[in-house]
């Protein structure tokens, strides 16, 4: 299944997306050793972005239209992730214009690795390509 939006990182770090449906999506991710940090695990940073990611396209899935930027998110790590990795992600409550949401990464056995809840805003999408308008200045309400 392919990502309804074009984002570099999310391409540059390899996740696939295999659901984004009714308040749900889950990313497979196969980390590559440039994931990993001195631990020779996976890099917290690329299991935050990949929790990031499925909790927002969890979101995103009762509201394709809009986008949907994190406002907030709490990460806990139970162990230490390697291997294949899969992302869970739910939505727990919405309201017109925030989303709140829960992810989960497991390993290959099943074992829970990270958790993390995340509070999502909806806001319209940006149109994509070069500005000529300053950053400081484009409106995002």
């Amino acid at each position: 299944m392919d990502f309804q939006v074009h984002i570099p990182f999310v391409e540059l770090l390899g996740f696939e997306l295999q659901r984004f449906e009714n308040g749900e999506a889950q990313i497979d991710f196969d980390p590559r050793p440039e994931h990993q940090n001195s631990f020779n695990v996976v890099h917290g940073g690329a299991s935050m972005t990949l929790l990031d990611v499925v909790m927002a396209h969890a979101a995103r899935s009762v509201e394709p239209a809009m986008g949907c930027v994190t406002i907030e998110m709490k990460t806990s790590f139970m162990r230490a992730a390697k291997g294949p990795l899969t992302a869970h992600g739910k939505l727990l409550h919405r309201t017109a214009t925030m989303a709140f949401t829960e992810g989960r990464i497991v390993d290959a056995a099943g074992k829970l690795c990270a958790h993390a809840t995340g509070t999502f805003k909806f806001v319209p999408r940006l149109p994509v390509g070069k500005s000529t308008q300053p950053l400081n200045t484009l409106r995002t309400d």
